[in-house]
């Protein structure tokens, strides 16, 4: 597309560009080049023109298209990102494109989602023009049960990527949800499709949801959501953000493939869950526990008040202090 690849280029060079140079870069005219310069000024892009130099991108809209996400990213990688201003859901779109047979790798940004869902088919809110919406299409060689340590490492990822575009230090809600403060501003989705006659796993797609810019939420949502803007003050750049979140998962599969413990120590470290006061909810019924420890399966090792302990592998776990439960 020609709008991004010009956005591309503007970017990239950070300084004047004559429009000669970007045609013959993208083997257009002089005209084509204008145009789209005055279209991405409609779209707010601030671009100063001057004779003899060409142009300058001077500030940047607010966008997850790929003329704004790619600059970020290494060109190799480009040519299996795709950007889209509305989804239904970028899980449920990698889903599709497994069973045409895509090869691991591919990731979908949106800006926003439709339909986009968290754990146990819940709702998950993802307006537009405000979060960044990100899966990537995994195809490893492993049995199924032992790709379940990728939400864990996802987690890790998530956080390192965030300090990187934001400059914030969030921490890890047992077992997929990324807090900053005492609000959730982020959660993971892992979906794992296996072959019906073989039981061999096919494809994971790992769905992550960042509140980036939400200024308000439903009053439902209040007490548990939060974004980091609302949370630190501070604008997000969602492309860099986006783009951050590619690498960083790409460095954690990469890791993950040598090693499925490779970031364990890591997820330790930021999960706030242990050391606390937690309600283990099972069957809409919670009991009072405390979270001692996270096991090298990533399961929770907690210690109920009769002085049972039990290792939770999976459900909900309430972490006093955070998300309303006090």
């Amino acid at each position: 597309m020609l709008r991004d690849a010009v956005l591309t280029i503007l970017k990239e060079r950070g300084d004047y560009v004559s429009g000669a140079e970007i045609s013959r870069a993208l083997d257009v005219t002089r005209m084509a080049v204008s145009n789209t310069v005055r279209a991405l000024r409609e779209e707010g892009y601030v671009i100063d023109a001057a004779t003899n130099r060409g142009y300058c991108l001077r500030a940047s809209a607010d966008r997850l298209t790929a003329g704004d996400v790619f600059p970020y990213l290494p060109e190799a990688r480009r040519e299996t990102v795709r950007c889209f201003d509305a989804i239904d859901s970028t899980n449920t779109y990698l889903k599709r494109e497994a069973m045409r047979g895509v090869a691991d790798g591919l990731c979908a940004i949106a800006n926003e989602q439709t339909e986009g869902r968290g754990r146990v088919g819940r709702p998950f809110l993802s307006a537009p023009n405000c979060g960044v919406y990100l899966s990537m299409l995994l195809r490893p060689d492993c049995a199924p049960a032992e790709a379940t340590a990728l939400t864990a490492h996802t987690a890790v990822a998530v956080c390192r990527a965030l300090e990187r575009a934001c400059g914030v230090q969030a921490g890890v809600k047992w077992t997929n949800d990324i807090v900053l403060g005492t609000h959730k501003i982020c959660g993971i989705l892992t979906e794992l499709s296996v072959e019906g006659e073989s039981g061999a796993l096919d494809s994971v797609v790992i769905g992550v949801g960042v509140n980036a810019n939400n200024a308000d939420f439903p009053p439902e949502l209040r007490d548990v959501a939060g974004s980091v803007y609302l949370e630190t003050g501070a604008r997000v750049d969602r492309a860099r953000l986006a783009a951050e979140l590619v690498l960083a998962l790409d460095a954690m599969y990469d890791a993950w493939r040598r090693d499925p413990r490779a970031y364990l120590e890591a997820y330790r470290a930021l999960c706030v869950t242990t050391g606390r006061e937690v309600r283990v909810l099972r069957g809409g019924r919670g009991r009072r526990a405390y979270a001692e420890a996270v096991t090298d399966d990533f399961g929770l090792l907690v210690r109920y008040d009769d002085g049972t302990r039990e290792t939770v592998a999976g459900g909900e776990v309430s972490v006093r202090g955070l998300f309303g439960y006090q």
